[in-house]
């Protein structure tokens, strides 16, 4: 089912925004600790509750650099991929899950207009719409029913009340307003970009390859590790998808402690 309006990324349940690049807050409430960290990685402790989903519980974040190609890595306690949300047959309510590399990267350094918010590499399922319109991720020849087949996004977020206090969304396109967007924007009035960067899956582990026009655009970058649950609003309108179910963060405060590791 493919999204013909606003795509919101809604209410961050659990969390309060406070990063010192926003001087605001970012999510206060976390399911696991950073353990320790060396200048560049992001070694988190395993949580010991029963209701943390194993495939989500964040143990190790890095992004590392070669050449051209900057690679995102997560690796959780057990079997990442393997929980995806069943489908409700609608898009209003349905579910999204994803594992997330939140940057300090401008965002124009991935196409969109500069300072936009907070540039997020995501990695996402939802099986009830399809939102990347030029890839046919399952190989069946139909771009547009692909939805629940894991792939990446670049999406920019901002505070929103609209999704609820101390909340994240994606950042909107005003109507009649024309901002920069990437050549790979879905043409959904969100920034939300749609690249094509496939995740790959190994055991306990997800990575994305990112190919960089100007790799010295991360020589000072630095990132967290976030798995969360997201769901489209019941009006499918702005805020149209909200993130109802954070899961884990890798540092514990969402402080982006990670050095890109070249």
């Amino acid at each position: 089912m493919k999204i013909q309006h606003l795509l919101t990324l809604a209410s961050l349940t659990t969390v309060t925004l406070a990063t010192a690049t926003l001087a605001t807050t970012l999510l206060s409430s976390a399911t696991s600790f950073a353990g320790g960290s060396d200048n560049s990685d992001i070694h988190s402790k395993p949580s010991t509750s029963q209701n943390i989903d194993p495939t989500f519980d964040i143990i190790h974040t890095r992004v590392t650099t070669q050449n051209n190609i900057a690679t995102f890595h997560m690796a959780v306690a057990s079997q990442a991929g393997t929980s995806k949300p069943s489908a409700s047959g609608k898009l209003a309510g349905s579910s999204v899950y994803s594992y997330v590399w939140p940057t300090s990267l401008d965002s124009a350094s991935v196409g969109f207009e500069s300072d936009a918010g907070i540039l997020t590499l995501a990695v996402t399922a939802h099986p009830d719409f399809d939102d990347t319109p030029l890839y046919d991720e399952n190989a069946d020849n139909d771009p547009g029913n692909d939805g629940d087949v894991w792939h990446s996004h670049w999406v920019v977020l901002q505070p929103n009340q609209q999704c609820g206090k101390g909340a994240l969304g994606v950042v909107d396109i005003p109507e009649g307003t024309t901002p920069r967007l990437p050549k790979t924007w879905p043409g959904l009035p969100i920034l939300l970009d749609s690249p094509g960067w496939d995740p790959v899956f190994n055991g306990d582990t997800v990575k994305v390859q990112v190919a960089f026009d100007d790799i010295k655009t991360f020589e000072k970058t630095t990132f967290d590790g976030v798995t969360a649950g997201l769901r489209v609003n019941q009006s499918v309108h702005a805020p149209l998808l909200c993130v109802v179910n954070v899961i884990d963060i890798a540092s514990g405060d969402l402080s982006l402690p990670g050095r890109i590791s070249q």
